[in-house]
């Protein structure tokens, strides 16, 4: 007997996060940032320190490798340590402040002597040794992976809460197809009343005449197809809910034709509990569209 293998759900994530992390290497501490909002495309905007630029194109393919879609910010700065740090007189610059200052002594005698720690501040009078390379790439590779692991892990946390909402909404659509479709027997019921005593009172029409007349309006206010695609549209947002993943687009394209059908039932609507159910429909709808312009 074979086990059937079942597919692991992925799980549903949203475009909105934030993470920050920190990573050691020698000589200081890297810090870094990622913050995420909605956007129709994956847009990146990489703020780091002139010292960084050398690993902006590893940042920014680690980045488009691991995330889908959002407007992502990241951020990466450096944080020294000092007590690592070596620091190194650059004799040539302490050579030309020296016989700078002679000069300056001979034009004012009377001037305060300078305070070393001032010098010390100087533009090139001390220097680090500059952190290796290799080990920085590794450090901020290492990093960066933790921080966008973070951050697809704050998304998914945020997109677990979506899918209730957009659950919820759908089970109240659910509902108000639940209402509309007892509704219609009733309503060609109650105008074939009416239509045959207005037609027998003022032109004594045959029942011939009658029945024509009551088979147009049925076929005007039927809405059978349009609650049958509407059906179709739920089982499928089920299926893409269930199933996770990058599904956006798909859930917005649901959206649009969701909309479309219960526009349609409003604009055969004759009576004005229908009309009530498109209007409810159409708010369900809405509020699941704006929340789907959040999900990757």
């Amino acid at each position: 007997m074979t086990t059937k293998k079942t597919t692991p759900t992925q799980s549903i994530l949203s475009m909105t996060g934030f993470a920050a992390t920190e990573a050691r290497f020698p000589g200081g501490l890297l810090l870094i940032e990622l913050r995420a909002v909605n956007h129709r495309y994956l847009e990146l905007h990489v703020k780091i320190e002139d010292s960084l630029r050398q690993f902006e194109a590893q940042i920014r393919e680690q980045l488009q490798t691991r995330l889908g879609r959002g407007k992502v910010e990241c951020r990466m700065s450096l944080k020294s340590d000092t007590a690592a740090t070596t620091l190194t007189l650059n004799p040539a610059m302490v050579g030309q402040i020296a016989q700078t200052l002679n000069a300056l002594q001979q034009h004012f005698p009377q001037a305060q002597p300078i305070n070393l720690v001032d010098i010390f501040k100087l533009p090139g009078v001390l220097h680090t040794e500059p952190a290796d390379a290799e080990a920085m790439a590794q450090s901020l590779h290492a990093g960066l992976a933790q921080a966008i692991d973070e951050l697809i892990a704050a998304r998914a946390r945020e997109g677990d809460k979506l899918k209730q909402v957009l659950l919820d909404r759908l089970q109240g659509v659910r509902d108000q197809i639940s209402i509309v479709k007892p509704l219609l027997p009733t309503l060609v019921s109650q105008y074939q009343e009416k239509l045959t005593a207005k037609l027998r009172e003022a032109m004594q029409a045959d029942d011939d005449r009658v029945r024509q007349e009551i088979v147009l309006f049925a076929q005007r206010i039927d809405v059978d197809e349009e609650l049958a695609r509407l059906q179709s549209h739920i089982t499928e947002m089920d299926r893409i809910l269930t199933a996770g993943g990058a599904m956006g687009k798909k859930l917005d394209f649901l959206m649009q034709e969701m909309n479309r059908e219960a526009n349609t039932l409003g604009s055969k609507s004759v009576a004005i509990e229908t009309t009530q159910v498109s209007m409810q429909l159409k708010v369900l709808i809405e509020q699941m569209r704006e929340q789907i312009q959040n999900i990757e």
